[in-house]
């Protein structure tokens, strides 16, 4: 019977978070060629191969994405039990920055697990537009930030993974392209909504804002009572809403990064803790 390699599965999982070879390396203390050692004996293990080439890059293929969240399963369940068994003590206090869609989505599961396996951590946790999550002037307010991030290639905001952008809510409300489009978005400042009506614009489609709302939930409304739709990385997508990448009438949006950002030297060993958490569960 043969055993997985954890090891190897946790470079294939930093691989795909960081976006390459070299890069997990950096991360994991590897060379790139212990890296690339690890991949193959994986994919030795398996029978298979799991990255394809896509321009310059190596991304995963259709083996390699069936593996990837069965990969994070095994290394939440290996880390869990590491914790359980160990007298590691983590304490102090971090200040989470999220966007209202993440927090949607990463309070109900992920932080719940981090405060069961470190419950003499303590969170707090704030959500606000991405740009202001970023924004220099109030980077001391937190220790850890997961924001959208439009400066690609930013080495003060490295790309920690990236997202589709899709159009979220009833697309059958849109049935031709003289239709005013009616958007239903955050207030300015937003890039979801900025996306949108460059999009639509650039696509030569007229729009409309006919409902904003700072919170997640009050959009989530609007769109089921059919006002509009609106743009959210697929990832954050209610499972209660539909959701495309383009229509007959709406156009592609593209992709979005996302970053995670460690700003304070404050719990360092829990903001850590919190960050490699994050990256291990968020898909």
């Amino acid at each position: 019977m043969k055993n997985l390699s954890i090891d190897g599965l946790r470079t294939l999982v930093t691989v795909v978070e960081v976006g390459g070879f070299a890069k997990a390396g950096e991360r994991l203390g590897l060379s790139q060629p212990a890296v690339s050692l690890q991949i193959k004996r994986l994919e030795d293990m398996l029978n298979c191969k799991l990255f394809k080439k896509q321009g310059q890059r190596q991304v995963l293929n259709q083996y390699g994405e069936l593996l990837l969240p069965l990969a994070k399963q095994m290394l939440q369940h290996n880390d869990a039990i590491l914790q359980q068994f160990t007298s590691e003590s983590v304490t102090g206090k971090v200040r989470l920055g999220i966007p209202s869609e993440f927090a949607a989505r990463i309070l109900p599961s992920i932080i719940g697990d981090f405060v069961a396996l470190y419950p003499d951590v303590s969170l707090e946790v704030k959500s606000r537009l991405s740009k202001h999550l970023l924004s220099v002037s109030r980077q001391d307010q937190f220790d850890l930030v997961l924001a959208l991030n439009e400066q690609t290639g930013s080495e003060q905001f490295p790309v920690f993974m990236q997202d589709q952008l899709v159009w979220v809510g009833d697309l059958s409300l849109i049935k031709d392209t003289n239709q005013v489009v009616t958007l239903v978005t955050a207030p300015e400042g937003c890039i979801y909504r900025r996306r949108a009506i460059e999009a639509l614009q650039q696509a030569g489609l007229k729009h409309r804002i006919i409902y904003s709302n700072a919170d997640l939930t009050g959009l989530i409304a609007a769109l089921k009572e059919g006002l509009g739709v609106t743009v959210l990385a697929k990832s954050t997508v209610p499972s209660e809403l539909s959701y495309q990448t383009s229509t007959k009438h709406l156009p592609e949006l593209g992709d979005i990064d996302i970053c995670l950002v460690k700003n304070s030297a404050e719990s360092v060993h829990a903001v850590d803790k919190l960050a490699e958490f994050i990256a291990l569960r968020l898909s």
